[in-house]
């Protein structure tokens, strides 16, 4: 079975666009407002590992702020 898909830029792709959906509805869910700008830069963010600390801090994030901080 040819498994090349799962690590393909497509699919690299996919999972971007399915963390950014997850962390703009957690943030929803929460009640934190993002902006337009805000949404573009979670969109538009393709690097997974970046993804993956902003899904962390939205679960206890009290700001956009606090979202994007610096490590």
């Amino acid at each position: 079975m040819d498994l090349s898909f799962f690590q393909s830029q497509t699919a690299q792709q996919l999972r971007a666009e399915g963390r950014a959906e997850s962390i703009l509805r957690l943030l929803s869910h929460r009640g934190l407002e993002a902006t337009e700008g805000d949404r573009e830069r979670i969109v538009g963010c393709g690097d997974p590992d970046v993804l993956g600390h902003w899904l962390t801090r939205a679960l206890t994030a009290e700001s956009m702020a606090e979202v994007f901080a610096a490590d």
